[in-house]
């Protein structure tokens, strides 16, 4: 079983940037593709970000690209995603996740474990 805890939310003011982190424990997750995920109060779960398992291969949406950079440290266990450029667009609580595989995917049926989610609040 593989636990996945994210920290590094909060608050801050359009313009300004947060780094969120991912530790996975249990086992180790090198092997595996790692996610970010979003969701915003009546909103549908939302892709941000995913990375493969060696981290050689990144994919975002159209809403994230040049803003937000996702990376691993595997001899860490550990996923990270830098967020620039913040928007209240991205308020949301965002969700880490592990894939059952080592390829990057956008699709959350592809993620076996999950956190509990962080919350980011981005004020006008």
């Amino acid at each position: 079983q593989v636990q996945l805890v994210e920290s590094g939310g909060g608050s801050v003011q359009a313009g300004g940037s947060l780094r969120l982190s991912c530790a996975a424990s249990g086992r180790t997750v090198s092997n595996y593709a790692m996610g970010w995920f979003r969701q915003a109060p009546g909103k549908e779960r939302e892709f941000v970000a995913t990375i493969s398992w060696s981290g050689g291969s990144t994919y975002y949406p159209d809403s994230g690209k040049g803003r937000f950079t996702i990376s691993r440290d595997n001899a860490k266990n550990t996923g990270y995603l830098r967020m620039n450029s913040l928007t209240p667009e991205d308020t949301a609580v965002y969700y880490c996740a592990l894939a059952r595989w080592g390829g990057p995917s956008a699709q959350s049926n592809d993620y076996v474990y999950w956190g509990q989610g962080t919350q980011v609040t981005v004020s006008s």
